[in-house]
């Protein structure tokens, strides 16, 4: 029998986590952390309170990236979601006891 992925509930746990970052490990790039501290909370925010999904920027609808201007700089999240040594692609990621969620955030030309 085929494991089904559960996409609806992998979202409603990617949003817990990015809006609270509880649950999981963030990580802000070289760019984003040489930043003041005002600038990095400021961006910190942004991401928490992200939620202009579309067509384009969550296509599997999973809200596991996204991206939005700052300072005029283009900035992006993305949320990975990993097995609990953190070395493959979690093989059921809708099980958060089987999944370990990392979220960078970075400047679009740290990507």
């Amino acid at each position: 029998m085929e494991n089904r992925i559960d996409v609806t509930k992998i979202a409603k746990q990617n949003d817990k986590f990015r809006k609270s970052f509880c649950g999981g490990k963030v990580l802000l790039t070289c760019g984003i952390s040489s930043l003041p501290l005002l600038q990095q909370t400021e961006i910190i925010n942004k991401v928490k309170n992200f939620n202009n999904f579309t067509e384009d920027n969550d296509p599997y609808g999973e809200h596991d990236f996204g991206c939005f201007e700052y300072k005029g700089q283009q900035i992006f999240w993305k949320i990975d979601l990993y097995d609990l040594n953190y070395e493959f692609y979690s093989s059921q990621p809708d099980d958060e006891a089987q999944t370990n969620r990392v979220l960078t955030v970075m400047f679009a030309e740290e990507y």
